[in-house]
């Protein structure tokens, strides 16, 4: 299995953004998305032996190695196009502080980007790159 997979809080303003973000900057739809909270979501947190109610942790899968926070954010990087993947040059800070910074922002997402009341629907043309 060599596919690379995302998976993100599907209720959260700032997440389903930032799934915007990625998907801009993958012109050759080299990742693919999945919800926490969905089925597929839910099978590789268990897989993984990540637990499955933490819906603070952005996660990225790549083959059979998984990254969660700020490490999964600077792998999903390393995959987008133009200069993005130059942002992997931060994984040499300290795992401990980057996810400090990452925890801050995870823990305020909801308050200061908001909620939906339900998992955004990907339009026809991307529901091919949404597992489920």
């Amino acid at each position: 299995m060599n596919q690379r997979i995302v998976l993100f809080d599907g209720v959260c303003n700032l997440c389903h953004s930032l799934v915007t973000f990625i998907i801009k900057r993958d012109k050759n739809a080299k990742l693919s998305f999945a919800s926490i909270q969905s089925e597929k979501g839910q099978q590789l947190l268990q897989y993984h032996g990540l637990p499955t109610n933490d819906l603070k942790s952005f996660v990225y899968i790549e083959g059979d190695k998984c990254y969660t926070k700020s490490t999964a954010a600077l792998h999903v990087c390393k995959r987008l196009d133009k200069l993005y993947p130059l942002l992997f040059i931060f994984i040499v800070i300290p795992k401990p502080l980057r996810d400090l910074v990452y925890r801050y922002v995870a823990d305020n997402r909801y308050k200061w980007f908001g909620e939906k009341q339900e998992c955004m629907l990907p339009t026809q043309n991307l529901k091919k790159r949404f597992l489920t």
